[in-house]
């Protein structure tokens, strides 16, 4: 403790201002003690002199940092490379480094003048900053997180060729009712197919309306016609949604139905890892189908 008062206090002439450096090492003291990081010891005894509240401010700042760092990383990987493309790609055209005339998705520049890259910049543009931008960056961030966390556990690869299957039906369809941004019709893809597998989950929607889930991406539509917006983004989302909750998981439990939805090996290999916990078992509703889907009661007899 002497040490750091030889560092911290220099011989003062006037009482008060040495009351006033007591008072600051003690806060210092402190936020060493609840952080509990050696950076900061090696800082305190590089100087000699420096203002308190300068060293307090960097402390909370790179402790909001490793914070945000670490909810960052514990998001699981596609939605994670998902979300942050949008958001990239949002801010590079507020900035105007990018205009959307260079993203919008347009077939005739495509096939002749090969700007490949309209394929897939059309998914991540979500329109200026703004009420429309957050509204979808949520319902993205939040069902993408939970198909991922819930059904998709443990199965990256079969989520990624979910990806690529519905972004290129969506393309398809997109090319007769000529959209060009196609991202808000993939989210609503994603909360449909999270709904249709919920089935039991009671949802809220702004504490106006109580319903099941599989009534959200209706609701959603709805909302967006209440808004003045066009129905046929939601409708496409809902359709693509649907072709493949049918191809995965209805047409195969019918008699004679199967799999045609298959991942390719080369994308299992690629994306899959081992469960981190092999003991996890999702919450209902995170269960494809719902609460107990396809199960009996539970056999608590070992």
């Amino acid at each position: 403790m002497q040490i750091l008062h030889t560092f911290i206090c220099p011989e003062t002439k006037s009482g008060k201002k040495k009351k006033k450096n007591s008072e600051e090492i003690i806060i210092i003291i402190i936020i060493i003690r609840l952080v509990g990081a050696a950076h900061v010891w090696r800082n305190l005894v590089t100087v000699k002199l420096f203002d308190s509240k300068v060293l307090v401010a960097k402390i909370l700042f790179k402790m909001a940092y490793q914070t945000f760092q670490q909810e960052y990383l514990q998001i699981p990987l596609v939605t994670r490379a998902y979300t942050t493309a949008c958001v990239l790609t949002t801010a590079a055209v507020q900035l105007e480094l990018i205009t959307p005339f260079q993203l919008y998705f347009n077939p005739d520049l495509i096939l002749r003048n090969y700007q490949v890259w309209r394929l897939i910049t059309n998914f991540l543009f979500f329109g200026p900053v703004g009420f429309n931008f957050l509204f979808n960056m949520i319902f993205l961030y939040r069902y993408c997180r939970m198909l991922e966390e819930g059904s998709f556990r443990g199965r990256t690869g079969d989520f990624v060729f979910m990806f690529l299957f519905g972004g290129l039906l969506m393309t398809i369809f997109g090319t007769f009712v000529s959209l060009v941004f196609l991202g808000q019709a993939f989210t609503i893809m994603l909360v449909y197919i999270w709904s249709r597998r919920n089935p039991n989950v009671r949802m809220n929607f702004f504490g106006l309306l109580n319903f099941q889930a599989p009534f959200l991406p209706w609701v959603l539509m709805g909302f967006s016609l209440l808004l003045g917006n066009s129905i046929i983004i939601d409708l496409l989302g809902i359709a693509v949604g649907h072709v493949y909750f049918f191809l995965e998981d209805v047409f195969p439990n019918l008699p004679g139905g199967g799999r045609w939805l298959k991942t390719p090996s080369i994308i299992k290999m690629l994306f899959d890892t081992p469960d981190d916990d092999a003991n996890y078992n999702p919450l209902p509703e995170d269960r494809p189908g719902g609460f107990a889907w396809g199960e009996g009661p539970p056999n608590l007899g070992g």
